[in-house]
């Protein structure tokens, strides 16, 4: 039989995404309620966006660990193996979920330069084109820089994402329940 159950995967997702909607709302109203209260300047503190980071990070592995286990719960019995299988299945579509909504809200506040894209890719095809003159000067150092900065970006997806398929593998062998057995021997 299938040993993938995409029902439950699916309410996984739903469950993993509300949590995650439900545990940003808190830990903001949280980190807000402080600041407010904090008699602080108009300025925050710099480590703000470590907070942000680190609180961020703590609510998307409980939401993956309470998919993973809604997915395997919601399945029936199962083994193990087929748990883990489960739980991959449901981290990866809630990543590909998740990139689709953040490129979605992304791209209606670049939508201005994602239209002259195609403009500017036409322009780059065509040989003698000269360089648009709107292209903002950036210094060697400063593209260095840039680079950096995506690469520990990028380097921290990677890092959080292993983190999330190890909550979700972790949720969904929480959620197994082994099949009954019947020990009636006549």
């Amino acid at each position: 039989h299938d040993r993938v159950r995409w029902g439950p995967i699916i309410s996984g997702v739903l469950v993993a995404l509300a949590t995650q909607l439900i545990l940003s709302a808190l830990f903001g109203a949280i980190g807000a309620t402080s600041i407010a209260r904090s008699g602080a300047p108009r300025s925050i503190t710099p480590d703000i966006a470590g907070n942000v980071g680190f609180w961020s990070t703590i609510g998307l592995l409980i939401s993956l660990f309470v998919g993973g286990w809604v997915t395997t719960r919601a399945s029936g019995p199962m083994n193990r193996n087929t748990a883990l299988l489960n739980g991959a299945i449901f981290w990866a579509t809630t990543l590909a979920i998740s990139s689709w909504l953040l490129a979605s809200g992304v791209s209606g506040a670049f939508g201005i330069a994602a239209s002259n894209a195609g403009q500017v890719i036409n322009q780059a095809q065509q040989p003698g084109t000269p360089v648009p003159r709107n292209v903002p000067n950036v210094t060697a150092e400063e593209a260095r820089q840039i680079a950096a900065a995506t690469s520990r970006a990028l380097w921290w997806f990677v890092f959080g994402s292993l983190l999330g398929l190890a909550a979700a593998l972790m949720g969904a062998v929480t959620g197994v329940h082994a099949p009954r057995t019947n020990n009636y021997n006549p």
